[in-house]
């Protein structure tokens, strides 16, 4: 089928634990790459947390950690290694996460492109708030006046996709000084509400305004809004067959 002549299907989770986030991803990719569902955009509220990929530096995520382990435990701030591509990240308050769950097969298994079209959906979402972005070269993720708003991390399965972007719409961008963002030196990190002060979106309007951007870059139909509660009923199925091996 066409992108063209599909519609993505949009669910905002609400609270979310970030283990819990990952479970539904999974499964949502098990249905996807079985043909039993359609592409997803889910968007979690995690708690704050810390989530390290694959990308790491020499030295493992330490190297990329400024906080210690007991700093990290009494802000209440859990680590998880997960499949993505990256390095270290904070997701928490005040950040639109978004997972986008989707068959790359008709977009010709192009991860790089699948990057790039990321990116562009929040460039194009960040030019309806009036704020210029860009990306910059050999780096993922999209930056303002030179400070990094967006982060992006993927993973495939069987040529479907998970994981996705991190929007700072309003966070306390102080969580940020705990890492090396992405594991990058010397960045500083900003967001909506620090550029645009009381006219920054509500999570609830970026939510609406990213999603029309992506349904645009990638060719939907359309989108349906999910409920969150029917989201987690289908991810908490049975696994109807095996999990296809990671590409």
């Amino acid at each position: 089928m066409e992108a063209s002549a599909r519609r993505l299907q949009v669910a905002h989770l609400g609270a979310t634990p970030y283990r819990e986030g990952l479970a539904i991803q999974e499964a949502l990719v098990r249905e996807r790459a079985a043909g039993r569902t359609a592409d997803w955009l889910l968007y979690p509220d995690h708690p704050p947390v810390l989530t390290v990929g694959r990308g790491l530096p020499e030295g493992g995520a330490g190297a990329s950690l400024k906080a210690d382990a007991a700093t990290l435990a009494r802000l209440g701030i859990e680590i998880h290694e997960v499949a993505r591509g990256g390095d270290v990240t904070w997701h928490g308050p005040g950040q639109l996460v978004g997972y986008l769950v989707a068959d790359l097969t008709p977009r010709g298994r192009d991860l790089h492109r699948f990057l790039r079209d990321l990116e562009q959906v929040l460039i194009d979402a960040l030019a309806g708030w009036g704020l210029p972005a860009e990306r910059q070269a050999g780096r993922t993720g999209v930056w303002v006046g030179g400070r990094k708003i967006a982060s992006l991390g993927v993973a495939v399965r069987k040529w479907v996709s998970y994981h996705g972007f991190a929007l700072n719409v309003a966070p306390d961008l102080g969580f940020f000084d705990l890492i090396h963002p992405c594991g990058l030196r010397g960045i500083e990190m900003t967001s909506l509400a620090d550029r645009l002060g009381h006219g920054a979106p509500s999570l609830a309007d970026a939510r609406r305004t990213v999603t029309e951007a992506l349904v645009r870059t990638f060719g939907y139909e359309g989108w349906n809004e999910c409920d969150a509660g029917e989201v987690r009923r289908l991810a908490s199925a049975p696994a109807r067959d095996q999990v296809p091996a990671e590409h």
